[in-house]
């Protein structure tokens, strides 16, 4: 009985032991517990507010960002329409760009007398020669002026070039104008030269031709030899009080006495002489003085100096 005793006994002091010692671990654990919640919630706390509050705004970044190497997207030619670009390609698209800004001249050349109100157009490749006699008849371009009446001054002559009929017996070709004040709207219908089969010496009886919108007088001459023939068709138009003279010239050398020669399609050289001639125009300028006029002008000067 003694040992039981003991035996209950000693079994009730290691339970009241233990009992006590979970009760006391028991409070610990839940105070730790209750103090890590806390700490926990605080935490939980200071981290929504820092969520809530607002971000300030970016006025200029501070520091430059770092640079990342970014491998180049390859990109179809399907997709965009255009080839890719690369160095020769660009080289040559700023070349074709230059290309295209540059504007080619136009095939031709509108040329205009303030004096006398005409103007025309004619190839740029053609030339343009002086208006003086004395330059024409040193450049082969001679042709006598075909008025009844003197007075009569050359405005412009353009020359056909040469290089156009290679291996033929072209020598020159030219279209001109001439002017002349003296004559009245009757004279200017009229040619100074006469026709060499007619016994009486009349002049050659002219023909009215239209060209463009403009009737004309019109009459044509040739002369030559064997080696050498000039024919040269003459237009009369009277505007602005003066008589205006349209020559379109043409003269052949060579055929006959070489063998490399062939002769010049006439008519194709006096076709592109009248393209030159259907783009005459003429517009209204104040005649100038006569001679008459101006010895009338000067002489109450002139008794007055007196």
């Amino acid at each position: 009985m003694t040992t039981i005793w003991k035996s209950t006994k000693k079994a009730e002091t290691n339970n009241t032991f233990s009992g006590t010692t979970l009760s006391s671990w028991s409070r610990q654990q839940k105070l730790a517990m209750i103090a890590g919640f806390a700490i926990l919630g605080l935490l939980l706390a200071v981290s929504a507010c820092s969520k809530q509050s607002p971000k300030p705004a970016l006025v200029g970044v501070s520091s430059p960002a770092p640079t990342l190497a970014i491998a180049p997207v390859p990109i179809s030619r399907e997709s965009t329409g255009m080839e890719s670009a690369g160095p020769n390609t660009q080289v040559a698209g700023q070349a074709a760009a230059a290309k295209k800004v540059h504007k080619q001249r136009p095939a031709n050349v509108t040329y205009r007398d303030p004096n006398t109100g005409v103007s025309f157009m004619y190839p740029r490749k053609f030339a343009l020669a002086a208006a003086d006699n004395t330059a024409s008849q040193s450049a082969g371009l001679d042709a006598p002026m075909n008025f009844v009446q003197p007075g009569g001054v050359a405005v412009a002559t353009v020359a056909v070039p040469n290089t156009l009929y290679p291996g033929t017996d072209f020598a020159s070709g030219f279209f001109r104008v001439n002017v002349n004040r003296s004559l009245s709207a009757e004279e200017c219908q009229h040619f100074a030269f006469v026709d060499a089969s007619d016994p009486d010496g009349e002049p050659i009886d002219a023909q009215k031709v239209k060209v463009g919108a403009t009737d004309m007088e019109m009459t044509s001459e040739f002369e030559g030899s064997a080696t050498k023939q000039t024919e040269t068709q003459y237009y009369h138009d009277y505007e602005n009080g003066a008589c205006y003279e349209y020559v379109l010239d043409l003269n052949t050398a060579g055929y006959g006495t070489r063998q490399d020669v062939r002769p010049v399609n006439r008519d194709e050289v006096f076709a592109r002489l009248e393209k030159i001639l259907a783009t005459v125009k003429t517009s209204p300028v104040e005649q100038l003085p006569t001679e008459q006029t101006v010895a009338a002008a000067a002489s109450p000067s002139d008794q007055t100096s007196k």
